[in-house]
Formats: structure tokens, sequence, C-alpha cells
């Protein structure tokens, strides 16, 4: 008599099944809110004045439809009566930060970053603390910082009507410096995110071509070739909103990111992060187990994107997602690793000072939405240790650390890391959590 075959279908296909149907019920909604996004817009357009001052257009010329852009705003501003406006092209040798200061330079009100994240960040980069607002024209693949804005990114004139009238938001900026790169002249700015580690990796290996074709899908085919690349290893202080420094000595991890914006198409990386709470979400990534690993840290993603709350999913054994708020972070790696800002790479570094400029930056956008804007909590007043950033005064911020050190791939657990910490006798109470530092304190 034969062995009777077994029925059970593959783990992994269950894995995959699983995946693709959770993928799908995202995008369903991705689309459910960017339509109900579109309709609010339209309802802002009708009650905005136009602003008839000096504009300048910061274009990314290598964007396929810049040229065809550049005739539509000459177009629009010609019908709206603006008279005083110029394009200044972005080159290699001379980004937004240059142009944006040449545009100033030339008496500009109001400047015009044209073009995607990149471009945005640098022009940022000169614009926060001027005095002088910022639009922007979503012309990238991602246009994550104008999403994050409710700025819409499939309607050109809509954002171009925006970017030329009445109605702005004051919203952080975040600075990333590499303190070993003796060449270094300013910080790096970034509106969304900056890291360190496996976010910088799967950047670096993005196709550009792919990523032209199908936008930033094209991170999900290089993030798999660097799932089983060898971790980081560093020493990481934080400090909060309250002023007091935390200390990790010999964090192991896979990625380090900083964010001032926590929303990627279809999932939420960072459900806290705020761009005008004068903080920045720190989050450290790690995974044990394989691809088991990957799998429950995508399940912790969802998890977080259905729930809009920073936590992990209950189901989650072989990964971690572990996230804080502060106003700066330094990070003292063992082995230099490649660090990026909004998608752009700035080479490798050892030694990272991450700050937050609290609302520097005037953007021409939408009023806020409603919901998010009543259930947005202020931050808390405090400043760097530096004295470079600070905040309002707030509830208490969440401040949490590993409970030990991660786990290796084989699962066994190393050496624990040790934690120290700096706070006044009252320190200000945190999120509940058995975290290290919390128990230092």
């Amino acid at each position: 008599m034969e062995p009777m075959q077994s029925s059970k279908m593959p783990i992994a296909v269950v894995v995959i099944a699983i995946i693709v149907a959770v993928v799908a019920i995202g995008v369903a909604v991705f689309f459910l809110v960017r339509h109900l996004r579109r309709q609010h817009v339209a309802k802002v357009l009708e009650q905005r004045e136009d602003d008839q001052v000096h504009y300048a257009f910061i274009i990314n010329p290598s964007k396929p439809q810049a040229n065809e852009r550049r005739r539509q705003i000459k177009s629009f501003c010609e019908s709206k009566g603006i008279k005083q406006i110029e394009f200044i092209d972005t080159q290699l040798d001379k980004d937004g930060r240059a142009c944006a200061l040449e545009a100033l330079g030339h008496g500009a009100d109001v400047v015009v970053a044209v073009g995607g994240d990149g471009t945005v960040r640098t022009v940022a980069s000169a614009m926060s603390g001027s005095g002088h607002a910022m639009g922007i024209l979503p012309i990238g693949t991602g246009n994550l910082f104008a999403r994050n804005l409710n700025i819409p990114v499939d309607d050109f004139e809509a954002a171009l009507t925006i970017a030329t009238s009445h109605g702005s938001r004051k919203v952080d900026v975040g600075r990333l410096s590499l303190l070993d790169d003796p060449n270094e002249d300013h910080p790096h700015a970034f509106m969304i995110i900056g890291g360190v580690g496996f976010d910088a990796q799967m950047i670096e290996e993005t196709d550009p071509q792919l990523k032209k074709n199908i936008s930033w899908l094209a991170y999900f085919v290089s993030g798999a070739k660097n799932l089983f690349t060898p971790k980081f290893k560093a020493d990481v202080t934080v400090t909060d909103a309250h002023g007091n420094t935390h200390t990790v000595d010999g964090l192991v991890f896979r990625t380090f990111m900083a964010g001032n914006c926590g929303e990627i198409p279809v999932f939420s990386l960072m459900p806290s992060a705020s761009y005008d709470d004068g903080l920045l979400d720190f989050e450290i990534i790690d995974t044990t187990g394989g691809l088991l690993g990957w799998a429950n840290l995508f399940n912790d993603v969802v998890h977080q994107t259905i729930t809009k709350k920073p936590q992990q999913s209950p189901l989650s054994t072989n990964s971690t997602i572990e996230q804080m708020q502060g106003v700066s972070a330094e990070i003292k790696l063992e082995e230099s690793a490649l660090a990026e800002v909004d998608g752009d790479m700035l080479g490798r570094t050892r030694h990272i000072l991450i700050t937050v400029d609290r609302q520097s930056l005037t953007v021409r956008a939408p009023e806020s939405d409603p919901a998010k804007a009543s259930a947005a909590a202020p931050a808390s007043a405090a400043a760097t240790a530096s004295g470079t950033a600070s905040v309002s005064t707030a509830a208490p911020v969440i401040v949490t650390v590993p409970a030990s050190a991660p786990q290796s791939e084989s699962g066994s657990a190393p050496k624990s890391p040790s934690v120290r910490a700096s706070a006044p006798a009252t320190a200000p109470a945190t999120a509940p959590g058995n975290s290290n530092l919390n128990q230092s304190r």
C-alpha cells in the first residue's frame, strides 16, 4: 500500500499567497485614499488666492517631461498674469541647493522645486531658515514628500496652482552629517528619511531604468538581492525631546533610519512621524532566521500600517522594529556603511550625526487634513546636546531600545550591548516597554 501523500501546501507558497493578498488590499486602499484626496484638493483650490510675486523654478532637466512642464509653467503664469518668473536648471555640478541660493540672490520671493524627491530635498536645504516660501511641482518617480503634504502628484496644474497661490505650512527639515568626511561643507537635508545600512544598500543597487519603468517598486527588487548581507554594529546615542541622552553600545542592526515623514505608497514605515512636530522618528530594524525573519518584518509593517501605531505584530518572532523619537542621533559604526538621504547616496561612513531644524521651512501646500491636525500632539521643549535644534513643549515621547542584542542568524542571542542613559532625577515618562533604557532610568 502506497503511503498517503501529504496534502499540506508548502509553507513558502502560503506565505507568498498571504503577502500577495495583503499587497492587493493595500493597493486598493491606496487608490481609494488617493481619490478622496483629489476631492479634498479640488475644494481647497477653489479657496486659494493667486500670489503675484517673483517666482524661480528650479528644474531637473534629466526628467523626461521637464521640457513639457517648463512650457506648461510659462503658459500657466501668462494666464494668471504672473510676470516675474525665471528658470534655473540643475546640473551635475550644480544641485538644487546651489540653484536655490542663486535664485534667492536674484531676489526670488518663492522658489519652486520642479523634480523628484532629490530636487525637493536639495532646494529645501537652501530654503530652510531663509524666510521665503518654497513650492513643489512633483515630476519624479516617488514624490514621497509631496504625497505626505497632499500636493497632487498626478495633476500638474493643480500642483502649480498651489505653488503660486497663498497657503503654506511650516515643516521640519532633517539634517544628516558625515562627521568623518573632511570634504563635508554642510549637513545633508532630508524631508522624508535618512538612513544607514540595508536601506542605503537597497537604494544603491536599484536599477535606474527599472525605477523609471516601475517607479518605487524597483526598490523591492534591489532589496531582495540584499536580504542576507552582513549586519551592522554601532554605538548609538539618541537625544530625546526633553534633552536626555540615551546610549546603546554595540547595537547590532540591519538598518537605522531617521524619519521626518513615515508614509510611503501603500505602507506606513513610521506611523508616529510628523513633519512639523520638531522631532525625528528613529527606527532600528533587525531580522533573524533567514526568510522567516523577513516575512515577519513584512507582517510588522503591514500591522502598523493598519493600526497606525508604532508597534510590532503580536505574532512576530524573528524580527524587531524598535522606534523612538528625539531631536538628534549620533551613530559610530564599527565598519563603514553606505548612508542615504531621501534616496540620494552619500557614500560610505563610520560616523553620522542626525539633527532636525524645527519648522524651519515654509512650503506652499494644501491645508492639513483636519483629522490629522486634531490628532497631532505638539512636541516637547528641548534642544540637542549641542543646542542646534529645539522643539516646543508637549506630551512625553516614545523612547525605546532593544531589550537585548538582536539574535544571530542561527537564532542564538549574543552578549547584550551595554546601555547608558543620562536623565534628570525626575526623568519624563516614556511609553510602556521593557527596554534596557527604560529599566536603566
